[in-house]
C-alpha cells in the first residue's frame, strides 16, 4: 500500500513538472510568435516611413526639377505636390495602428482586425494611385508638348513612359510585399487564436 502511495505521489510530481514545462513552452512560443508579428509589422512600417519621407521630399525637389530645371508650368508642380500630400496623408492614415508598439501585447483578435483594415486600405490605394499617376503623367507630357518641338517631344515622351512604367512596377512590387507581410501577420494571428 505504501509503495502505491509513493508511486502515485511520484506521478503527481512528474505531472506537475511536466505541466510547468508545458506552460513555459507555451509562454516561449507565444513570445516568439509575437516577436515575429512585430518584425513583419516593422517591415511594413519601414516602407511606410520611406514613402512618407519621399512624398515630403518630392515637394521641394519637384519644384526644382520640374519648374526650375525643366521649365514646366507651375501647374505641373502644384498637381504633383497635391498628389504627394495625398499619398503622405493616406500612408499615415493606413499605417496609424501599426505604429503602436503594444499592438500585439493585448487582444490578438482586435490586432487582427486592425491589421486587416490596414491591409484593405493599402490595397484600396491602387484604385486612386494608379489613375492619379497616369493622369498626372498625361498632364506633364501635355505641358511638355506645348513647350517642345516635335522630334524632341517624341523622344521625351517615350523616355517618360518607360521611366513611369519602371517606377510603377517598382511601386507595385513594394505594394505586393506589403500585402504579403499583412497576410503573414493575419495568418499567424489566426493560427494563434484558433488554438
Amino acid at each position: 500500500m505504501n509503495n502505491e502511495i509513493f508511486e502515485l505521489e511520484n506521478m503527481r510530481q512528474q505531472m506537475a513538472t511536466l505541466k510547468k514545462k508545458l506552460e513555459k513552452q507555451e509562454i516561449v512560443n507565444d513570445r516568439i510568435i509575437r516577436q515575429s508579428l512585430k518584425h513583419s509589422t516593422s517591415n511594413i512600417n519601414r516602407r511606410y516611413i520611406i514613402t512618407c519621407i519621399v512624398c515630403l521630399a518630392m515637394i521641394p525637389y519637384g519644384y526644382w526639377a520640374f519648374v526650375k530645371l525643366n521649365g514646366s508650368s507651375i501647374g505641373v508642380w502644384v498637381t504633383m505636390s497635391i498628389l504627394m500630400l495625398i499619398s503622405f496623408v493616406y500612408t499615415v492614415y493606413t499605417g496609424r495602428h501599426l505604429h503602436n508598439s503594444k499592438l500585439y501585447d493585448r487582444d490578438l483578435v482586435d490586432a487582427r482586425k486592425k491589421v486587416a483594415q490596414a491591409k484593405r486600405l493599402d490595397y484600396e490605394w491602387l484604385k486612386f494611385g494608379i489613375p492619379a499617376a497616369i493622369l498626372w503623367l498625361g498632364y506633364f507630357l501635355y505641358d511638355q508638348y506645348l513647350q517642345m518641338a516635335g522630334d524632341n517631344f517624341l523622344f521625351f515622351m517615350i523616355t517618360m513612359i518607360v521611366c513611369g512604367t519602371i517606377g510603377g512596377l517598382i511601386g507595385y512590387k513594394i505594394h505586393c510585399r506589403n500585402q504579403n507581410n499583412y497576410q503573414e501577420i493575419i495568418d499567424q494571428i489566426e493560427d494563434i487564436t484558433a488554438d
